[in-house]
């Protein structure tokens, strides 16, 4: 993805944010000179990969497949192992009308999937195998609300506004906004993106991006190169 694409998908999604009262917190806003010299207090968020988070799964294609991300919050995986501490995670998404998030599953993260405001929320599950591997023929159970909802392989939920999903490891899922753009909320034990996603497809996590323009603000795969860490 292109610097100045990245740069203009931050813009619109923080202006979306706003518009239904949500507030991203101050380092948000810090611009790489800003982070750089903040880096030693700020390490908590860096080593947590708290920040912005825009890809396209490698598509070359945003708009068709990709998602927006901000991790508010971010806890430790010792305390996660543990059973105590800091062992939850929380995020803001975006997901744009017809804009897939391709099928995946977590080994470890439970996850509350909530639509915060927008069009409807189109979540498509599958199950797991014995071995937690993609089963096209295989339902599951999930809790929609605290109730109990059982679904068969490829059923697609469609959640309103306030309505949420609770997804365990090896239910898959696929989802995309329906008829409009859809700001989620993310809740879940510790998130780690680097080695705790799944695709039933070979693709990339993060994007390359390709510096046509400066950054306005950091993502969190750009860390490690920028800040020097």
């Amino acid at each position: 993805m292109k610097r100045s694409r990245v740069n203009d998908i931050m813009a619109h999604a923080d202006e979306m944010i706003r518009s239904f009262g949500f507030q991203l917190p101050p380092f948000a806003y810090w611009t790489p000179k800003e982070f750089y010299e903040n880096k030693t207090s700020a390490e908590h968020i860096i080593d947590a990969q708290c920040g912005w988070d825009i890809t396209d799964f490698g598509s070359g294609n945003f708009g068709s497949m990709g998602l927006f991300l901000f991790t508010l919050r971010n806890g430790r995986l010792a305390d996660l192992q543990r059973g105590g501490g800091m062992c939850y995670a929380e995020k803001l998404l975006i997901s744009k009308q017809d804009q897939l998030s391709p099928m995946h599953t977590h080994v470890i993260k439970a996850e509350d999937i909530i639509n915060r405001g927008g069009a409807t929320l189109v979540v498509e599950l599958f199950g797991s195998d014995a071995d937690g591997r993609f089963a096209e023929d295989k339902g599951g159970t999930v809790f929609c609300d605290g109730i109990r909802r059982d679904f068969a392989p490829g059923d697609k939920l469609r959640l309103a506004p306030g309505e949420s999903v609770t997804l365990m490891p090896g239910d898959w899922h696929a989802f995309w906004g329906e008829s409009g753009d859809v700001l989620i909320g993310e809740v879940s034990t510790v998130n780690d993106d680097n080695t705790d996603n799944v695709f039933r497809e070979e693709i990339g996590r993060f994007s390359q991006i390709e510096e046509d323009e400066p950054p306005h603000h950091l993502l969190v795969s750009d860390y490690e190169k920028w800040l020097l860490i």
